[in-house]
């Protein structure tokens, strides 16, 4: 599958066209970014480690039943995915207080939220992802009622998977973000599922093994991401098949 034109150039990822007109390619670079883009660096390998992990989140996701917009790997920084039309609203699932949530409420860092919290934020790095509720999305038609319904259900649906996938590896998922998308008239989790937009501790020490090393100069973020895809059995190393 050959790349077409370039339709988008995010933090951390590019996506263009493909002959297809329903399918895309996703490049994950080894571009890092935190602050609105106020740090960047490049990692060695973190396109790849990326890349490997998101088809892996997404193909165990898809056995559990929830569809997502993840084809295949094309080669070790891209993939192929299905093209949908991208409802701009991110939803964030809590699982462990901390980071912003600390910080808006006032709330100890490290305590766990019983039930999980559940918050949208407007995609947009030009107004720095504000938070936003149904009402919002309604009046400014971004999704109708029975959309946002749907992506709280799934949301909590792949909590709930990788809640215990993580716990099984020794780790805890403490908070993540995912996109929705239309598709042939479903709606597909879109974008990825990475260290890069979710926070995993050690269950036993809680280090940190996400990409809150790069926010805070931690160091070791690649390493860490690969200690990640090793503990669930992510092969970094097999060949892509073409």
């Amino acid at each position: 599958m050959e790349k077409g034109k370039e339709l988008y150039s995010g933090k951390a990822k590019s996506v263009f066209e493909t002959s297809d007109p329903t399918q895309l390619v996703m490049v994950f670079r080894d571009d890092t970014s935190a602050f609105d883009g106020i740090k960047v660096e490049k990692l060695d390998r973190k396109g790849m480690v990326n890349n490997r992990f998101s088809a892996f989140i997404m193909g165990q996701l898809e056995a559990a039943g929830v569809a997502t917009h993840h084809e295949r790997l094309l080669s070790e920084t891209e993939s192929l995915v299905k093209r949908l039309d991208m409802i701009p609203v991110e939803c964030v699932v809590r699982n462990i207080a901390t980071g912003s949530l600390c910080k808006r409420l006032g709330v100890e860092d490290g305590i766990d939220l019983v039930p999980p919290t559940f918050e949208f934020f407007l995609k947009n790095d030009d107004l720095h992802d504000p938070m936003i509720n149904e009402y919002h999305i309604r009046s400014f038609n971004w999704a109708s009622q029975s959309e946002i319904d749907v992506m709280i259900e799934r949301t909590f649906e792949v909590n709930d998977i990788l809640t215990k996938m993580f716990s099984a590896a020794g780790m805890l998922l403490v908070d993540f973000k995912l996109e929705f998308g239309r598709f042939d008239g479903a709606l597909l989790l879109g974008d990825e599922f990475t260290p890069d937009g979710c926070r995993l501790w050690d269950t036993d020490t809680r280090k940190k093994l996400d990409k809150d090393r790069f926010r805070r100069g931690l160091g070791g973020v690649v390493e860490a991401y690969e200690e990640v895809a090793m503990r669930l059995g992510v092969d970094l190393g097999q060949p892509v098949a073409r």
